[in-house]
């Protein structure tokens, strides 16, 4: 069954099925063997940092730099619904070229998540470790692009539990015996 529903589906357990075509089997089974049964729980993620839209983007900064994260989840301040995330490498950049200021709101430098007519795809803590790493390489993706994190929800994506990055995949095969 795939991990991947339609933002505002009715009955998402109903609908996973009827999304998306399955991985690869071949490079699937490659990386099976890689990660022997690992799970994202095994990477044992962070748990999401999370900020509001309007909070000022010098909060999220302070935020992301005492805890060392390069992305934060932005959620919705009436009922914590996933809005979309700020990426602090990105903040950077926007604010270096002044396209943004400290004292702007989080609203004007985060990325929203597209609600209609997307799928996404669910990362839960069992998701085994070769579903992340091709979820990062763009691969069983609606629209196929690289990702450099993934959202860490319950499987009905009601809540945030963390936030996994490629450097933690890559930190985890690398600290793990062949």
């Amino acid at each position: 069954m795939s991990n991947s529903i339609p933002v505002g589906a009715a009955d998402p357990a109903r609908r996973m099925a009827e999304i998306i075509s399955p991985p690869n089997p071949s490079k699937l089974s490659q990386l099976a063997a890689r990660y022997r049964g690992a799970t994202v729980e095994d990477l044992d993620p962070p748990s999401a940092l999370s900020c509001h839209p309007t909070d000022p983007i010098s909060h999220a900064l302070l935020s992301a730099f005492e805890r060392d994260y390069t992305h934060l989840t932005v959620i919705s301040p009436t009922n914590r619904a996933l809005l979309g995330y700020l990426s602090i490498p990105h903040l950077r950049t926007l604010l270096a070229e002044g396209k943004v200021s400290e004292t702007e709101e989080v609203s004007q430098a985060m990325v929203k998540f597209r609600r209609k007519g997307r799928v996404y795809k669910v990362i839960t803590m069992d998701t085994p470790l070769e579903e992340l790493e091709m979820f990062f390489n763009g691969e069983g993706v609606q629209g196929g692009s690289k990702q450099e994190f993934a959202v860490v929800t319950d499987e009905r994506r009601r809540f945030v539990l963390g936030v996994a990055t490629r450097t933690d995949l890559e930190e985890f095969a690398r600290r793990r015996p062949a």
